[in-house]
């Protein structure tokens, strides 16, 4: 708690970019993403595909007197061969315009609070020391017995040939998971309760057979 703030005191204090990485948070805690969330402003921000929908794409961008530094406004020469391609550019319009309307991200918010909530439930009842972590519609399962999973060293910590049993009869029931604890779920608004019971159910199955 609290980094995010000292980074933006001393980067203002000393006239240095804060430059925040959103490739994996942006849109995922909100329109405004990590920053939003966390009540920081960045000088600037990268984003992955999450802007194109899940296209292949990314993007920069940041203060109006620092783009304005890129061409053609400035001198700063920026090009790629993918650059802008067309198809990406509509796919981020589109999601842009889909999570824009209001009271978009609330129900995303609340499967994911329900998943993490199952999948603990499921590892209690087979006795599998099991936790789960999540922030806005990204998460995260952990096979510890650790109440809280906060830094690299608690990770680290965890039982890491469980996690990959874990996956891999997940992935027996058609459950496709991050396949480390070092990496993050997304829940879309793809998902319904459908998927969310069909995971909950694989889960049981799954912590049952390790």
């Amino acid at each position: 708690p609290g980094f995010l703030e000292t980074l933006r005191e001393v980067c203002s204090a000393s006239g240095a970019l804060l430059i925040l990485d959103e490739v994996m948070t942006g849109f995922r805690f909100g329109l405004a993403g990590a920053q939003g969330h966390f009540g920081i402003e960045a000088d600037l921000t990268t984003l992955g595909k999450v802007i194109g929908g899940g296209m292949p794409v990314g993007a920069f961008g940041g203060r109006r007197d620092i783009m304005e530094q890129i061409a053609p406004l400035g001198p700063v020469y920026q090009a790629g061969t993918l650059s802008g391609n067309p198809i990406a550019m509509a796919a981020g319009l589109a999601t842009l315009d889909i999570i824009s309307k209001p009271g978009f991200y609330q129900p995303l918010f609340a499967h994911t609070e329900q998943l993490c909530r199952g999948l603990r439930q499921a590892a209690a009842a087979a006795g599998v020391p099991f936790t789960t972590n999540h922030a806005g519609t990204m998460f995260g399962g952990f096979f510890t017995a650790q109440r809280v999973v906060s830094n690299y060293d608690q990770v680290l910590a965890c039982d890491s040939a469980a996690f990959s049993r874990f996956f891999h009869l997940m992935l027996e029931h058609g459950i496709y998971l991050a396949p480390a604890s070092y990496e993050a779920g997304f829940m879309s608004s793809a998902h319904g309760e459908g998927d969310i019971a069909q995971t909950i159910a694989a889960a049981r199955t799954a912590f049952a057979s390790l």
